[in-house]
This record gives structure tokens, C-alpha cells and sequence, in this order.
């Protein structure tokens, strides 16, 4: 089993908005009217938008491999990207996805870990996320890591208002 995980850049452009698509439409198409699925596709992975924010010097993207496969990708903020003021002290994991055919490897765990390491070199205290109130795999998968509910955010899907809940980590 070879898992790598690489920094994405300007150059895996294309590749990072294939799997944004890929990956969000495998969780939550079947739960989506597909009007709303498209405009937030459109809206959350248009070549623009991905360009801005692999360009901004506060997030970063993450392409995880398994067996030379892409399997899936991470994304976290600091400071003034987070979609949250939760303060200078947090690290946001605002994406973490895996392909369907992937799950249950343990690929997640390796893309969390890293959000860890990211954060800890970079003196944070905790990290927090944000994730869909009927994502219920997620939602356990997160729990066992250590994560607690503190609140909820309003999340739009085309013009579906939805609630995440916010979970956080303190990190020692």
C-alpha cells in the first residue's frame, strides 16, 4: 500500500477541480436536488475560484495517492480565509474528500494528520471544521478522532440553506 500526499499548485489545477467535482458529487448528489448540486459546482470549483485560492497564502490544497491513484484532497485556511473568525489560534479544514472507491482505507486519517502537522508548524491550538448536519458517516468519523460539536453555521447549496455543524479540535 503507497499512500503519498502532495502540495497542490497553479499546475494540478485541472486536476484539483476534477476531483472537487468528482468527490462532491459521490457525497452528496443523492441528497441534492440537481439544480442546486450545479450551482454550487459552478460556483465552488470553477477554474477562477480554484486559481484564487491555491494562490492565496493562506490555504492550501492537498492531492492524496493511494497505489498512484488519486484517491482524494484536503484543503485548510488560516487567518482571514477561514469562513469562520474562530481566531489566529485555529487552522480550518474547510475540504477533506475522499473518492467513494477509496473510503474505509484509512485516507482520511492520513489527510487529518496532515492538517495536524500544518497546523502545529504553524503554532496553532486547535483545528475546526465545518460539516453537514446529515452527514452522519462524517460526522462519527470525525467524533472518534477527538472532535467536539461548539455550534452550527448556515452552508448554502444553490439556494438550499443547510446547517453544518462546527467541530473542533484542541491540539496538544
Amino acid at each position: 500500500m503507497s499512500i503519498v500526499i502532495n502540495e497542490c499548485t497553479l499546475q494540478d489545477l485541472k486536476t484539483l477541480q476534477e476531483i472537487s467535482y468528482t468527490t462532491f458529487n459521490e457525497t452528496f448528489s443523492d441528497m441534492n436536488t440537481e439544480e442546486n448540486m450545479i450551482a454550487y459546482l459552478e460556483n465552488a470549483f470553477n477554474l477562477e475560484r480554484l486559481e484564487e485560492e491555491i494562490s492565496s497564502p493562506y490555504s492550501n490544497f492537498f492531492l492524496i495517492h493511494y497505489n498512484g491513484v488519486l484517491a482524494g484532497y484536503l484543503k485548510v485556511n488560516v487567518n482571514e480565509a477561514q469562513t469562520e473568525d474562530m481566531g489566529e489560534e485555529a487552522l480550518e479544514i474547510e475540504r477533506i474528500y475522499i473518492r467513494e472507491q477509496f473510503q474505509k482505507h484509512g485516507l482520511g486519517k492520513h489527510l487529518l494528520d496532515k492538517s495536524m502537522e500544518i497546523a502545529m508548524k504553524h503554532n496553532k491550538k486547535k483545528i475546526w471544521l465545518g460539516v453537514w448536519e446529515k452527514n452522519e458517516n462524517a460526522i462519527a468519523f470525525y467524533k472518534k478522532l477527538g472532535f467536539v460539536h461548539i455550534g452550527s453555521h448556515a452552508f448554502y447549496m444553490g439556494d438550499e440553506e443547510q446547517i453544518d455543524f462546527i467541530m473542533t479540535k484542541t491540539l496538544k
